[in-house]
């Protein structure tokens, strides 16, 4: 009847109000289920985890996950999600008083410092004599030279490096040991989950058996008769196993580790990634061309501006990535260098349009590339654009490419195929 009754609001669509049936006992278990969901180390965003929550482990009873999603909306929209200056000030108490709690135990004036790997040790001895000898080389080409050097020491001069490595890592540790002796209340034990580990089947543990008597009795015996028949898998006696991750469980694990992403490969990339952050409304295979059309429509010096910002990432990405790797071990160091190393060459070819056409191999002879045709949205986005820049001068260029990638959106198909 009513006008307002019969039209209701956004967040009454996104989250309808079952207060009916959900009773207080049910809304706290649904908030339970939500805790006991959540990662054991929660310091992301409120909005970041819960995109994240697995809802369908938070179903109980006969409440389906999408159910408890729609409540939990309608709970939190009751919450206030900010902090006041007293709750803040009462954290920053709690800091003063212990101060290096926890992540922050490592930055303790007393924290014993970690000794340097046998590879760094020679790192830092030999960095200041090559950057002399090769200024024009960057921090990551130094660190792969060196890198090759230490590999191609003897082991005499080697033994030096390990042993004074050895020697400070037993001070390291008795060192640990006063400090923890010193500062029991900051060191904090992991929490020990309560869940009982689940049992294994009979055929798991008859398999387990059987693998621990067969390695013991044959370690090595498939393995090397598995290297003399495909000597072209290049696999060395006694080199380290290969990592059980996944590649991208290893990019996750880097990432959380403090691995610096790697920047765009030129300032044509650079303003693409940019653009394309806000293009969410336009279809994926009309993105890049319309990338390429801003692109061209940049004066020089805004291209010039991109080129240099670009320049900074990567000598910011170089130390940080060097600052990485002094982080790991040198197992891991080779495999990040390798990486690295892969995805310079792999990407080598990665120019932008203005780089591509004055490229000298681009004019020698053989008959030209056939052009890709112009798609139908290309066409209706040119007509339309000169006409929306005077009528709407301050939309940027992103905005406009999104106005008009609704607008074709919006368009009949009869209109379309005209």
């Amino acid at each position: 009847m009513n006008g307002e009754a019969d039209s209701p609001t956004d967040l009454e669509m996104t989250a309808p109000k079952n207060q009916d049936r959900w009773t207080q006992e049910e809304m706290l278990t649904l908030l339970e289920c939500m805790k006991n969901n959540l990662p054991s180390n929660d310091g992301s965003k409120f909005k970041t985890t819960e995109s994240h929550l697995d809802w369908d482990k938070v179903a109980f009873k006969d409440f389906s996950g999408d159910m408890c999603k729609m409540k939990w909306i309608e709970i939190s929209n009751e919450v206030r999600k900010f902090r006041t200056l007293t709750e803040l000030i009462m954290d920053a108490e709690e800091h003063v008083k212990n101060p290096y709690k926890g992540k922050k135990l490592k930055k303790h004036p007393d924290f014993p410092k970690k000794p340097l790997t046998p590879y760094f040790r020679f790192f830092m001895e030999k960095r200041a004599k090559y950057a002399k000898l090769h200024p024009e080389m960057s921090n990551l080409d130094l660190t792969k030279i060196l890198s090759k050097k230490y590999k191609e020491l003897p082991e005499k001069k080697k033994m030096k490096y390990i042993q004074d490595f050895q020697r400070e890592k037993q001070d390291f540790e008795r060192n640990l040991a006063r400090f923890r002796e010193d500062h029991p209340d900051l060191i904090q034990n992991a929490k020990k989950s309560d869940i009982p580990e689940k049992p294994k089947t009979p055929q798991q543990l008859w398999y387990t058996h059987e693998k621990k008597i067969y390695l013991k009795v044959r370690p090595d015996e498939m393995m090397r008769d598995y290297i003399q028949k495909h000597p072209e898998m290049n696999i060395e006696e006694g080199a380290p196993p290969r990592s059980t991750l996944t590649k991208a469980e290893r990019q996750l694990k880097d990432k959380f580790d403090g691995r610096p992403t790697k920047p765009p490969p030129n300032s044509y990339s650079l303003y693409c990634a940019e653009l394309m952050a806000n293009m969410k409304d336009v279809p994926s295979t009309e993105r890049m061309v319309l990338c390429s059309q801003q692109w061209k429509l940049l004066s020089q010096k805004e291209k010039d501006a991109y080129h240099k910002k670009c320049d900074q990432k990567k000598k910011d990405y170089e130390i940080e990535l060097l600052r990485f790797l002094e982080s790991l071990p040198e197992e891991e160091q080779q495999r990040v260098l390798g990486e690295e190393k892969m995805l310079g060459i792999n990407k080598k070819g990665a120019t932008s349009p203005a780089s591509k056409k004055s490229s000298p191999d681009a004019s020698k002879g053989g008959s030209e590339k056939p052009k890709r045709p112009v798609s139908a949205m290309f066409i209706f986005s040119e007509e339309k654009r000169k006409q929306l820049q005077e009528e709407r001068p301050e939309l940027s260029e992103s905005e406009l490419a999104r106005l008009l990638a609704r607008m074709w959106n919006d368009l009949s198909e009869k209109k379309k195929v005209v």
